[in-house]
């Protein structure tokens, strides 16, 4: 049976470099048959690598990596490791001079925690595609998810530990599309089913307190600057679908993520997610259906980050505060 996860799309391959003292990590996606790639960017902190290749109208179609990557903008530097690697396999857009690897990127800034003078970089890219693989995909306070927190509202004395998750979901027989996703909000994370706080700014009692609430009672730049943050992931689907039809994934997929991050795309949170479809199977599939369960996977995803996360460099996690 294929994982719940976003290798479940053939041909996608997920790898980890994380550095627990450090509190920081990176995760890649490594589509090395190429994918057809878009990105849709609404937080209003983003941190981003060759995003402006994925327009329509531009000539390179296809995409061999996405990175994902803790470290802030400093971060960046671990998609050098990723062409490396991906040049050593042979893998690129062809030039005369050579294969160029296509890798996308966006990071997240986990320098609140930790050690800030420790950062993703080429070696750290590189050793994260060594570790990718099919099949099942470590989720938690790994990779990308290493330093990443929910709920900042009340500071990071009251934040909760996040991290990576992902999940899949099944349009047809023949037709997946799945997500992995770095959460690292300031607000809280939410069970879009029930409505309920699943993760979030901590009271005094342990319990979890509404960041619209915080936000009421606060005047209107006492957050702005304090904390920067950004979820950043990936949507994936085995479907042939051309650039246009892939932004319209990556922008259904913020739907998931509007209905568990409360508040989303604010002027703090660096949102972005990308999309790929690698075209493996050229089976018909209405894209409204595809995009609504790309969305679905992105919550689940998003819940699976911070029920799987572990606390890292004094920030709890949920099983630590059910203890």
């Amino acid at each position: 049976m294929p994982p719940d996860a976003i290798t479940s799309i053939p041909g996608l391959r997920v790898g980890h470099w994380t550095d627990r003292r450090a509190a920081t990590g990176c995760t890649v996606v490594l589509c090395e048959g190429g994918a057809v790639a878009a990105v849709d960017a609404r937080g209003g902190a983003p941190g981003t690598r060759e995003t402006d290749l994925l327009r329509p109208g531009n000539l390179v179609e296809r995409i061999h990596a996405v990175l994902l990557s803790g470290g802030s903008a400093f971060g960046l530097d671990a998609a050098a490791g990723v062409m490396r690697y991906l040049e050593e396999q042979g893998v690129g857009f062809p030039t005369p001079g050579g294969l160029v690897p296509i890798v996308v990127g966006a990071v997240l800034y986990d320098l609140s925690i930790g050690r800030a003078d420790v950062r993703p970089d080429a070696a750290a890219g590189y050793a994260a595609c060594r570790a990718a693989k099919s099949g099942r995909v470590s989720q938690g306070s790994v990779g990308a998810g290493s330093g990443a927190t929910v709920g900042k509202a009340l500071g990071m004395e009251r934040a909760v530990k996040s991290g990576i998750g992902t999940a899949s979901e099944r349009a047809t027989d023949e037709i997946t599309v799945g997500a992995l996703v770095a959460v690292n909000c300031l607000g809280e994370v939410i069970d879009p089913d029930s409505g309920r706080i699943v993760a979030g700014a901590r009271d005094e009692k342990g319990g979890f307190v509404s960041t619209l609430d915080i936000l009421r009672g606060r005047p209107p730049s006492a957050l702005s600057g304090g904390f920067i943050n950004s979820t950043i992931g990936v949507v994936a689907t085995n479907a042939r679908l051309n650039r246009e039809q892939a932004y319209r994934l990556a922008v259904m997929a913020h739907d998931g993520l509007s209905r568990t991050v409360r508040p989303a795309h604010t002027l703090v949170d660096g949102d972005v997610f990308f999309s790929l479809a690698t075209g493996a199977t050229e089976a018909p599939v209405d894209p409204i259906t595809l995009g609504a369960l790309a969305a679905r996977a992105m919550e689940r995803a998003i819940v699976r980050a911070v029920t799987e996360a572990r606390g890292l460099a004094g920030v709890p996690s949920l099983a630590d505060l059910r203890r």
